[in-house]
């Protein structure tokens, strides 16, 4: 009994010490919230990849660059990790974009811009970078939340 204790014990063993637990948790609980602040615009609006795609979505490309860190994979494997979860979200974004009958427009781009930036903010936490990941969540929030408010009231005086 104890030689399968051991072996269950021996696969989840990831975590060194505490320490690299709290790292862990700190990276994937600040993308999920940041990536739920950007979806929750998305929510707002009624959009299909709300609150839960972009937490999702941020969570997972953290998660995605961590544990090859974790595993201690050099930087040019790590450039192609980071090359890898781009094009992976390019395939979810491009499945957001709706084209419109008769080719009238499309629809869901600037969704398809929230989760690919969202995957950046996944990224950006994932490497440690959790500074670079608030700010862009700022920056991105202001781009959903105020930019609206300023393009209604150029629009209020353009003829």
């Amino acid at each position: 009994m104890d030689f399968i204790g051991n072996i269950v014990a021996s696969e989840f063993s990831d975590f060194n010490d505490l320490g690299e637990f709290v790292v862990v948790v700190i990276r994937l609980l600040l993308a999920a919230l940041l990536g739920g602040l950007l979806g929750l615009e998305r929510e707002q609006r009624g959009k299909a990849a709300g609150i839960r795609t972009h937490m999702l979505v941020c969570m997972g490309a953290a998660l995605f660059i961590f544990i090859p860190q974790q595993a201690g994979i050099s930087d040019s494997e790590m450039s192609r990790v980071i090359q890898g979860v781009i094009a992976g979200i390019g395939f979810l974004c491009a499945g957001s974009i709706i084209i419109g009958k008769d080719n009238q427009g499309a629809t869901g781009l600037t969704t398809a811009a929230g989760i690919w930036f969202t995957a950046a903010i996944g990224i950006a936490v994932g490497l440690g970078r959790e500074q670079t990941a608030v700010l862009c969540t700022a920056l991105a929030w202001m781009v959903l939340y105020v930019m609206p408010f300023f393009i209604s009231l150029i629009r209020k005086k353009i003829p």
